[in-house]
């Protein structure tokens, strides 16, 4: 009986590695050109890097005093620190309940009349082209100084984020449902909200928490030209010079953003 002799192995073919392409010449010629821009904008703007060397000594103090917060003032922002957070959810709320029809009006894929669409996306470029301190000024010389001007000016800030945002997501959304709903005699309204708006619902949730984490912190910025908050509070007491009382709020600020970003994201999970 004859023992079967297996094949000696074949060498594998050996594989060339592919040249690495060099793009040395391009990377440095994008460097020097950065450089040159950079330069150029601080020409412009004036940039004086002996001055700010020369008078880093004056601030010696401050950071001093930023480095030892009052915690004895803390029973004092206690009312301006509620009064952001409502200004927060307030402004939250109505900004979105707002902002979701708008955003159907605002997509291709939701609003099949072009000059509607066209008209829609002009007064939100506008409105997002608008800084949220910006707005609150006016509305403080039209409404007066306090919270009411702030929560107005949240909610236009809040309504550019959301309608942007939620109708590129509608944009990227499959139609397939949409237009079987359309083809079975459906009206436009209907289709999307029976197709479209269970599908973006999770997103715009998302985006909504988002904002309400973009409201704490501007609605601190918009409170230094007098729209409530604890804006007034840091504008009082940064005119006084008093900086251990400014280092307690600012830590208040970011415990507050922390918390809710935290919060935030728990949510996030939980609608995915």
């Amino acid at each position: 009986m004859s023992a079967s002799v297996s094949p000696a192995p074949q060498p594998r073919p050996q594989t060339q590695r592919p040249t690495k392409p060099r793009h040395g010449a391009r990377t440095v010629a994008a460097v020097v050109l950065l450089v040159a821009i950079t330069i150029w904008a601080g020409i412009g703007v004036q940039v004086d890097l002996p001055a700010i060397a020369a008078n880093w000594r004056n601030a010696t103090t401050n950071i001093i005093q930023l480095l030892q917060p009052d915690y004895g003032f803390f029973p004092k922002t206690i009312p301006a620190l509620l009064e952001t957070l409502q200004m927060a959810v307030i402004a939250t709320v109505i900004g979105s309940a707002l902002s979701l029809p708008l955003a159907f009006l605002a997509s291709r894929a939701t609003n099949p009349r072009p000059k509607l669409l066209a008209g829609v996306r002009f007064v939100m470029n506008m409105i997002r082209s608008v800084p949220d301190i910006l707005f609150a000024s006016i509305l403080v010389a039209v409404v007066g100084v306090g919270a009411l001007s702030g929560i107005m000016a949240l909610v236009l800030f809040n309504i550019g984020i959301i309608v942007k945002l939620v109708s590129e997501s509608l944009d990227g959304e499959d139609a397939g449902a949409q237009e079987a709903a359309l083809a079975a005699g459906a009206s436009w309204p209907k289709a999307n909200r029976a197709a479209m708006l269970p599908q973006i619902l999770p997103s715009f949730a998302s985006q909504v928490l988002y904002t309400f984490e973009l409201n704490i912190r501007a609605s601190t910025v918009i409170g230094l030209v007098g729209a409530g908050g604890l804006g007034i509070l840091i504008d009082n007491v940064r005119s006084f010079f008093r900086y251990h009382e400014l280092s307690l709020i600012i830590v208040e600020i970011l415990v507050l953003v922390l918390v809710l970003e935290s919060l935030s994201a728990w949510l996030r999970k939980k609608l995915v």
